[in-house]
């Protein structure tokens, strides 16, 4: 009898009693307590989520529920309620060997839901627990037919496996929509440092042939470069220039860079040279006389011989 039974049926007998009381009326109050007394006896309530297994004089009657629902006093009973919701088990298994001799634990969680109310209530003792034990051999017999490198690298396989076990042995017992997850997998310690120093040598191992790979396009490249230089002189020193002032650009230095510039300008300033005209001669300046002096006088005379 659950909560909202006991309440109906204490309503009841409180009514047959305030007419007895109140009314007078004796049959009628009489009848309304007898009344409150069967209800408490008959009627039971499920939640939505739950089945009732009944049992008439010992035998399979029905499954009873959601919600209200009669019972014939003495006769029926109630002999499980089963919940229909999704379930979760935890399962694992200890120190367990695998197919190449490694000791492994592994940790997982079976969902689970009872199909057939029937057959979990009356064919087994108790089907959370063996379906739980079940779950925990079958594991236990996949890991030895795995070995470890299967276990770490394909997981989802495994869970498939196991699962399929699962149904397989279950099969029968009312108890359906089975999915197995691995939560988790432990391996001794010093197999665990061996498998650390093998992905660390692994992805050294990558890192020198991406290098190599990388050095090989480099080489390819200027190689490709140096072709192009070769049929390019030009190109060839613009690079030079480039790389002169790339290297200098931040330091605030002035490079004085040879070109053929100089050559050409140097021969323009000789040609120019060589083409100007002869100076003329300039005739000599009479000498400057003093103040109050006389002049020389200059002799026109033609001296004969």
């Amino acid at each position: 009898m659950n909560s909202a039974v006991t309440l109906i049926a204490l309503f009841v007998i409180l009514a047959g009693i305030a007419v007895l009381h109140f009314l007078a009326m004796p049959l009628v109050g009489g009848a309304l307590i007898v009344v409150g007394f069967i209800l408490g006896l008959t009627l039971r309530t499920c939640a939505e989520w739950e089945r009732a297994v009944v049992l008439f004089l010992g035998r399979f009657a029905g499954v009873r529920g959601p919600g209200l629902y009669f019972l014939i006093p003495a006769f029926e009973t109630v002999y499980a309620v089963v919940d229909t919701r999704r379930q979760s088990s935890r399962i694992s298994a200890e120190d367990t060997l695998t197919a190449d001799a490694v000791s492994v634990t592994m940790d997982s969680i079976m969902f689970w839901r009872v199909q057939d109310v029937k057959r979990a209530a009356t064919e087994l003792t108790d089907y959370r627990n063996m379906i739980a034990q079940v779950a925990q051999t079958s594991l236990r017999e996949v890991i030895s037919a795995t070995t470890l490198n299967d276990i770490l690298s394909n997981r989802e396989a495994m869970d498939e496996k196991l699962q399929a076990l699962i149904r397989r042995k279950s099969e029968g017992w009312g108890i359906g929509d089975i999915a197995v997850e691995i939560r988790d997998v432990k391996i001794p310690p010093e197999l665990n440092d061996a498998m650390s120093r093998n992905a660390q040598a692994e992805k050294e191992k990558q890192a020198r042939v991406t290098l190599a790979s990388a050095e090989i396009a480099i080489a390819q490249q200027i190689a490709a470069a140096a072709e192009i230089y070769a049929h390019s002189p030009a190109a060839l020193k613009i690079r030079q220039m480039g790389l002169i002032y790339d290297m200098n650009k931040d330091r605030g230095v002035t490079i004085l860079v040879p070109t053929d510039m100089a050559n050409a300008l140097g021969a323009s300033i000789a040609l120019n040279v060589s083409n100007a005209p002869p100076p003329t001669p300039s005739r000599p300046s009479a000498p400057p006389t003093m103040p109050g002096s006389v002049p020389p006088v200059q002799d026109n005379t033609l001296n004969m011989p």
